[in-house]
């Protein structure tokens, strides 16, 4: 943690905050909570037969974020949250239990945009804008530092990849190939 970092949150808490955009970034990070969003998401496209592998993908994106950031990374780099540095500060939202590096949000974030990037996607512009929202929002309510979050788009990158490629290996098992053929004459 960089005294400029501080200073970062800091400008956010006196300079950006409103009633309007407490409302917003409190709501955004509780669509994010738990995966919330993501689960639905994925259901939603898995509804649809020509979208159930990018479901598939989307949600092996995000669990490999999950177990990488909150049960490995995070335990290991053990770091405090900001509003543990800076008790002064009035949450908006509970405080979070865990550590703060990187930020589990945004890595959930990242990894679901970009994997559905990567599946051409229709979703993925609104997901990635959704993304980048999420990320602001955890500096915004002051439990994650800047290096947290940006840690966080860079493994939500790497796992939207690594989901987007297990999806890949999954739609070549012979299951998915009749799945396909299926869809195709059914259009």
């Amino acid at each position: 943690m960089t005294l400029f970092e501080l200073q970062i949150l800091d400008f956010i808490q006196y300079h950006l905050r409103s009633n309007i955009m407490d409302g917003v970034m409190k709501a955004v990070s509780l669509a994010g909570t738990a995966g919330f969003v993501w689960i639905l998401i994925a259901v939603l496209l898995f509804i649809c037969k020509k979208t159930r592998i990018d479901s598939i993908s989307m949600s092996l994106a995000v669990i490999i974020g999950v177990v990488l950031c909150s049960i490995i990374i995070k335990p290991l780099a053990a770091r405090l949250r900001p509003c543990d540095v800076n008790t002064a500060v009035e949450l908006l939202i509970a405080r979070p239990h865990d550590y703060s590096f990187p930020s589990g949000h945004t890595t959930a974030a990242f990894a679901a945009a970009t994997c559905l990037f990567f599946c051409r996607s229709r979703l993925w512009p609104y997901l990635m804008l959704f993304a980048v929202i999420m990320a602001f929002s955890r500096l915004y309510l002051y439990v994650h530092f800047p290096t947290d979050v940006l840690a966080g788009c860079v493994l939500g990158f790497i796992c939207g990849w690594a989901g987007y490629r297990s999806g890949v290996l999954l739609g070549k098992l012979p299951v998915w190939g009749k799945l396909r053929q299926r869809v195709r004459t059914q259009v």
